[in-house]
């Protein structure tokens, strides 16, 4: 059964890297009317958006820093100007500073969740006017982690970001069921994405081999790929996820609650 999209404008933030793009380029192969996608590099963004357009979709880049307050009402406002409405919003945007309870300061509290759980709540403020605008409903896919189960030591302040997100894809979900505007999240596991393999690389030493260590210790013998979290999230958005809404999908190798095996 092939996932489609066809006649809906896609807004994906972080759309010009690592899971984003992953994202944006499989909305593009499921045929989408629209993409819009957000960065902050011009270059780049000019790129992706120049070989998404080559598989055939019209595409906008809208850059913008979401650490700016203003940024969520400018991009939703470039995406309509530009395709007249938004059917699905992916918020994939994110950081992942480790800062934890001990040491952790109030300026990474505050620019962690400007980005992780402020800027998301806005973009989903203003794309859910404009579908209710429109009446047609729509579908938003927030990207959240399983860290917001617990989450390491490291990353408390990251944690209570995603869970924050999570809690909100809820109360959306449920605030807006009469218009048939779906809102569901993805917390995500470890995944080999660009940022993940700088991170760990060379942020934290563990050189080009780390992949070889990390997949030997995961049951499925690997990380998570990008376009299975990307695959997930088309489906989220298309008519074939039916009245699926408020819901968190764990994409990662262990379930929450039981027993490390």
């Amino acid at each position: 059964m092939e996932i489609r999209l066809d006649g809906k404008v896609i807004l994906v933030t972080g759309g010009t890297q690592g899971l984003g793009e992953a994202i944006a380029r499989a909305c593009a192969d499921s045929a989408a009317a629209g993409i819009a996608i957000t960065g902050r590099d011009p270059a780049r963004g000019a790129a992706v958006a120049a070989a998404l357009e080559a598989r055939g979709v019209p595409t906008l880049f809208v850059a913008g820093d979401l650490a700016d307050p203003d940024a969520p009402a400018a991009i939703v406002a470039a995406t309509r100007a530009r395709f007249g409405r938004i059917d699905g919003l992916v918020n994939a945007a994110g950081v992942t500073t480790e800062a934890g309870l001990i040491g952790g300061t109030a300026a990474q509290w505050d620019a962690i969740m400007a980005i992780n759980a402020r800027a998301p709540f806005f973009l989903m403020q203003h794309a859910v006017a404009a579908m209710l605008e429109t009446g047609r409903g729509g579908a938003i896919v927030n990207i959240a982690s399983v860290q917001a189960h617990c989450g390491t030591p490291a990353l408390a302040i990251y944690s209570a970001s995603k869970a924050a997100l999570i809690t909100l894809t809820r109360n959306a979900a449920n605030a807006h069921l009469r218009a048939r505007i779906r809102v569901n999240a993805i917390a995500m596991g470890w995944t080999d994405t660009p940022a993940e393999h700088d991170k760990q690389a060379r942020l934290l030493g563990k050189g080009e081999a780390w992949r070889d260590a990390a997949a030997a210790a995961l049951p499925f013998g690997r990380l998570g790929r990008p376009e299975e979290t990307a695959a997930l999230a088309v489906w989220l958005l298309a008519d074939l996820s039916g009245v699926t809404t408020g819901a968190t999908i764990d994409a990662e190798q262990w379930v929450v609650g039981a027993p490390p095996t």
